[in-house]
């Protein structure tokens, strides 16, 4: 989740539960490459007691080949290759999902960071989504995946083209974990504890990857772990969230910002949180309503208190 998975997110997850392991921002690779210091930043000062995943994203070969020798001198547990980004900045430069119109060249690309992935602990792993508009490609690519002994394959069960607008096509991650030497990880509208025991066992997948809900619940990993158990997981009141969106806001305002571009900058949190603080669509919507034409850190909170400072539990599941 470029933007949003920096080290100040790994910590307010960390302190609410955490995932298992980490992935950072996507380094943006290409001829002239330097590693991102932002996202450098993430790996080095990496206190969430977690490993971390190193992902990259582009088309140049020597150039990500480079990028996985050089960030293979840091703390990472892997590099990841990312095939699944569906945003047009990056599928129309042949980047993220683009690349799934090209299954030759992705074997290409596999082939070499293979080859360049070799320090010792330091596994080599793909998230993809099925394919660019046509899932069909997909059982052109699994054989490309599995040629390549990769360490772990991550599948989002849409295509590019479908974005986060159609429903998940779990059939295809089961399709993954039955041909796949490796392990599987499903990804896709993960958003309660329910839904994660229901993919893993529609799909087999070994684990999950969660990106959005955890924006709008951090406590869900926690969740998830304590449902697998057989517990009733713990929901989070509604002064909890209250407090989460005033630790990002604090977390996230960078030195000497302007109020209003913090305030822009908090409503790509809100889009998802906005979705869980009420227990009907028609409570959120107006929430989101407001927030969207929020300009000022008094009118921001001010809204967020009204929602949200009470000691009512909240599930933190989309309403809609």
């Amino acid at each position: 989740m470029q933007d949003v998975t920096d080290l100040e997110f790994w910590r307010l997850l960390a302190q609410r539960g955490g995932p298992d392991v980490y992935w950072t921002e996507y380094f943006r690779v290409h001829a002239t490459w330097r590693p991102e210091k932002w996202i450098l930043r993430s790996l080095v000062e990496n206190d969430t007691g977690k490993p971390a995943i190193a992902q990259l994203m582009g088309n140049d070969i020597p150039a990500l080949v480079r990028a996985a020798k050089e960030l293979q001198h840091y703390p990472i547990a892997g590099i990841d290759l990312n095939l699944g980004c569906p945003a047009p900045v990056v599928y129309r430069k042949c980047a993220g999902g683009g690349l799934l119109r090209e299954p030759k060249r992705v074997d290409s690309i596999l082939g070499a960071l293979r080859g360049a992935v070799t320090a010792p602990g330091v596994k080599f792993s793909v998230k993809t989504r099925l394919g660019f508009d046509d899932s069909a490609v997909f059982e052109e690519l699994l054989p490309i995946f599995a040629r390549h002994s990769l360490d772990l394959l991550t599948v989002h069960g849409r295509t590019v083209a479908e974005m986060y607008r159609s429903e998940v096509h779990y059939e295809f991650i089961q399709r993954a974990v039955e041909v796949m030497p490796c392990p599987v990880l499903a990804n896709g509208n993960v958003f309660s504890p329910q839904r994660a025991a229901d993919v893993l066992a529609w799909t087999g997948a070994k684990g999950l990857m969660i990106g959005r809900g955890c924006i709008r619940n951090p406590w869900l990993f926690e969740q998830i772990r304590s449902h697998l158990r057989g517990e009733i997981p713990r929901l989070p009141s509604g002064r909890e969230v209250l407090a989460y969106i005033e630790e990002l806001w604090a977390g996230t305002e960078p030195p000497e910002s302007k109020e209003r571009l913090q305030v822009e900058q908090m409503k790509r949190y809100l889009n998802f949180i906005g979705q869980g603080v009420g227990t009907t669509p028609q409570f959120c919507a107006e929430f989101l309503h407001h927030i969207r034409r929020a300009t000022t850190r008094a009118e921001f909170f001010g809204i967020c208190r009204s929602a949200l400072d009470h000691d009512q539990l909240l599930p933190l599941v989309p309403s809609a």
